[in-house]
């Protein structure tokens, strides 16, 4: 793998045009729904990555789904077996974070927890010495806390993708306090070459898009909960009156009831405003293990795939 440009060199970097190309090869920490999305669209871009996962297991269905998702580009012929082959290989799996050192750029999206995300900066900060931009894929927890826990906080961002990732094309660039000017231009122009559109936003909890999407959905919550229409009625509303592509109560399920809860939890927890106060029907709902898609059943049944 090619050796990482270190920070050290920093001088030499224009703070006003990205120099990108010094990135080729990408880690991504955790292979679950968004790190595997995130490291497909990387391999699609032409980036080495290297996808890394606690458990053999994980590891292996996250590299399952992206095959699966590019078996399905291939069939709807977005891609031949040529180039799905070309990208698949450009992926290595490892459950090893040492295998993070030859990389420049290093994404983190486990699950929204700072504790956990904590500890996994400060492996990968160990893996890859100086010499890595390292960012978080976060919902809500505040970037500049983050980066507070590795040497170099200037090398940390928040990369903000949004689910599915191969379909949705915004990334949030989250400034922290201390993020400099060359770690924010180096991951928007990393995103623009994965053919997302980088939109940068304060380090402010939820950012712009959670604050503004995970209340809506709170709310919606406490709509069913209060018997004011039904989940498909409350979904058929906001499709219909607001043209949202999905409803609010779907698109719970779909983020996952429990990662809403979290965020919700952060939003209320960094304001100290009641507004943001969870949903007891939300609380309930994660508390029996109905989470959304991932287990078949949230707001609505979904069948076994």
């Amino acid at each position: 793998m090619p050796v990482a440009r270190g920070f050290t060199d920093r001088e030499t970097m224009s703070p006003t045009v990205p120099d990108e190309m010094w990135i080729r090869t990408i880690g991504v920490v955790g292979a679950g729904t968004m790190g595997g999305g995130i490291a497909q669209v990387a391999a699609q871009a032409g980036f080495e990555v290297v996808l890394i996962d606690q458990a053999e297991d994980w590891l292996d269905r996250g590299l399952a789904a992206i095959t699966g998702s590019l078996d399905k580009l291939v069939s709807r012929e977005k891609l031949d077996d040529r180039e799905r082959d070309a990208i698949l290989a450009r992926i290595e799996g490892s459950t090893r974070i040492e295998h993070l050192a030859g990389c420049q750029l290093v994404i983190e999206a486990v699950t929204e927890s700072f504790v956990t995300k904590a500890e996994v900066f400060t492996g990968v900060a160990e893996a890859t010495g100086m010499d890595a931009i390292i960012a978080s894929n976060t919902s809500s927890i505040s970037i500049s806390a983050i980066a507070a826990t590795v040497p170099e906080p200037g090398r940390v961002a928040g990369m903000h993708f949004f689910n599915p990732v191969p379909v949705l094309s915004l990334v949030e660039v989250v400034r922290g306090i201390q993020t400099s000017d060359e770690t924010a231009a180096a991951v928007s122009a990393v995103a623009r070459r994965m053919g997302k559109t980088p939109v940068e936003v304060a380090d402010s909890p939820g950012f712009v898009a959670n604050r503004l999407l995970i209340p809506m959905i709170n709310e919606a919550v406490s709509c069913l909960n209060e018997g004011v229409a039904t989940a498909e009625d409350i979904d058929q509303v906001m499709k219909l009156g607001a043209s949202h592509p999905i409803g609010p109560l779907a698109l719970a399920d779909l983020i996952g009831l429990d990662v809403c809860l979290s965020i919700m939890e952060v939003l209320h927890h960094d304001f100290g405003d009641d507004k943001y106060r969870p949903a007891p029907l939300l609380r309930r709902m994660v508390a029996a293990g109905r989470l959304g898609r991932k287990t078949r059943r949230g707001f609505h049944t979904y069948e076994a795939r």
